[in-house]
């Protein structure tokens, strides 16, 4: 059997493992283990990013006296997670295979040595052939530096352990064109890499169990994209929809996200998805936005700078914005920010931010019409 993946990060929504009074759906769980376990067997390697924790734990108890939201989710995570990774667990020894449960935080990811602390930890797991089941420690990450949902946790595995494709699956068949409970709403197939926001991104909703909704899975889509990475958006309500979509080619249940050609560095992987951590905000002038957005391939100097939000240091992230306001990425600082001035007067000025140290987000076809 030849699939058109040998390695796959699926994201799992709790929209998809939750029934509709909100528990776990254990069926579903038992089906998605099959499916998994059949690609397995068949030289598939996956990582799996599980949502459900929660809908697990509020099946077990209810708080015992009134309780915010954070203590709830707290309450419900700790209890689920036992729960969730039991399921798994049990699923997959009747596969004869073995999974393990990677609990994180966004703070996991904050430096450069953690992340490589992490992807090591996936690497040696995957290299023992035992499937990672990971979620975001919910018992702890209840502040700011919370993943904004499983979609961005799911983008940066699939990112660190450079997957071919990253396969979310939720409740619906993909991104639509308009808000897909409209009677007129059409799949979109194919988003290339120059496309913008679909319509349905600004208003659908979400699941009172997840955080996120479509325009977090685009957001994430069309960054792994852009790092050379496929994403397909699938509903994972369809019986055998893994199998189907590694299978066929030509299955058409879903949005396809179609990767850049140029895959990124692990560097700027890790940088890609580091926003949260910025000590920083630069403004640069029309002529540096132009050269960063362009094709080649082209550093920061110090000269296309016109202004800093705060100091920084070297080796601090910083977020690049236009003069109009626009965020244009991140890099890591070469030299620190009093240092800024001297080097603008420097007739051989040594980049602020190097181009191996340099994310750009903005699509450049659109940056290119811009300036």
């Amino acid at each position: 059997m030849k699939f058109r993946y040998t390695k796959i990060t699926v994201k799992v929504g709790s929209n998809v493992l939750a029934k509709d009074d909100g528990t776990l759906n254990v069926a579903r769980i038992a089906h998605l283990v099959d499916q998994i376990a059949y690609l397995h067997k068949h030289g598939v390697e996956v990582i799996l990013v599980s949502s459900g924790a929660v809908a697990a734990g509020k099946a077990v108890m209810e708080p015992v006296k009134k309780a915010d939201s954070v203590s709830r989710r707290q309450l419900w995570a700790a209890l689920g997670q036992v729960k969730l990774i039991s399921r798994y667990s049990d699923f997959f020894n009747e596969h004869g295979l073995v999974c393990a449960q990677v609990l994180t935080t966004k703070e996991s990811f904050s430096s450069r040595r953690h992340y490589l602390n992490m992807k090591n930890c996936m690497s040696t797991l995957l290299e023992n052939r035992v499937i990672p089941i990971v979620n975001e420690n919910d018992t702890i990450s209840v502040t700011e530096l919370m993943f904004t949902d499983n979609d961005e946790l799911s983008g940066l595995i699939a990112s660190m352990v450079n997957s071919e494709a990253l396969v979310i699956l939720t409740d619906v068949n993909g991104v639509y064109n308009t808000n897909p409970k409209e009677k007129d709403a059409e799949l979109i197939h194919t988003i290339g890499l120059d496309e913008s926001k679909p319509v349905n991104t600004e208003n659908e909703g979400h699941s009172s169990l997840g955080r996120g909704g479509m325009a977090t899975k685009f957001k994430i889509a069309k960054k792994l994209a852009n790092a050379g990475i496929s994403v397909h958006v699938t509903n994972g309500k369809r019986e055998n929809v893994l199998i189907d979509l590694l299978e066929d080619i030509e299955f058409t249940k879903h949005t396809y996200f179609e990767p850049s050609k140029k895959a990124s560095s692990g560097v700027k992987k890790w940088i890609a998805y580091s926003e949260g951590f910025t000590k920083g905000e630069i403004t640069i002038n029309e002529g540096a936005a132009m050269a960063l957005c362009s094709d080649k391939a082209a550093s920061l100097l110090p000269v296309g700078v016109v202004s800093i939000g705060n100091e920084f240091k070297k080796g601090d992230l910083l977020s690049i914005v236009d003069e109009k306001g626009n965020h244009l990425g991140l890099g890591r600082a070469n030299y620190g920010s009093e240092k800024l001035e001297t080097e603008k007067q420097s007739k051989r000025q040594k980049a602020l931010v190097h181009y191996d140290y340099l994310y750009i987000e903005k699509i450049k076809k659109k940056a290119q019409n811009n300036y």
